[in-house]
């Protein structure tokens, strides 16, 4: 049997989205093991003056759970 937990997480750069998420889940793997999957909940970004200064993710990362541990 196998089981799944999801855990809702929001990341940021500077760079681009794609880089909030690729980051978001590099660091999220440091303390999650198991992960298994993304589904990107909603995108976002702060606007200073005329341009894009951050951008934002939402994220629903699922992992599996080690019931041997």
């Amino acid at each position: 049997m196998t089981v799944e937990k999801h855990l809702r997480v929001t990341g940021t750069s500077t760079i681009s989205w794609k880089d909030a998420v690729v980051q978001t889940i590099a660091e999220a793997s440091k303390t999650i093991d198991y992960l298994s999957s993304v589904t990107i909940l909603e995108q976002r970004a702060n606007i200073d003056g005329n341009k894009i200064s951050a951008y934002f993710v939402d994220l629903d990362l699922t992992f599996l759970i080690d019931r041997n541990r």
